[in-house]
């Protein structure tokens, strides 16, 4: 069985993010997707600032690497330095298949890394391999329910 949860999706490009907004948002998976388009806005999102006063937080953040104004490296560091946020999963999802970005990536504390395929099916099959990993199997920290 799927749990529900909260997915923040953070990528540049348009097409991707659409495709990948899609993908999550179809079959068994009944949480919310999310979508911001840079880094910056990420970061205010996922600290609640300015349009994103009532956002939730995500149970899980897919994260490309190169995006504007603030990086997904950045993104990256900011969370995982952050003591509010450092227990959020997030899964880089690039198209960089260097080996300086993935170790990059885990050194900066990234759960997993990984490559957005060229081709629409194997596209596809990443998203929903990620979607059932992180809904399906794994467990997720739960935030503490004020009373």
């Amino acid at each position: 069985m799927m749990t529900a949860g909260e997915i923040l999706l953070v990528d540049d490009n348009p097409a991707d993010l659409d495709l990948t907004a899609e993908m999550l948002s179809r079959g068994e998976f009944c949480g919310q997707v999310r979508t911001v388009n840079d880094g910056a806005e990420a970061i205010a999102f996922l600290h609640r600032q300015g349009k994103y006063a009532g956002a939730q937080r995500p149970d899980l953040i897919v994260l490309d690497l190169n995006l504007p104004k603030k990086d997904g490296r950045a993104v990256l560091a900011h969370v995982k330095n952050d003591p509010a946020l450092r227990k959020t999963p997030v899964v880089v999802f690039s198209t960089s298949q260097a080996a300086r970005d993935i170790l990059g990536s885990y050194e900066l504390g990234a759960n997993s890394y990984v490559t957005k395929p060229g081709d629409l099916q194997e596209f596809a099959l990443a998203v929903k391999s990620i979607q059932d990993f992180w809904f399906r199997c794994a467990r997720l920290p739960q935030e503490e329910k004020q009373l």
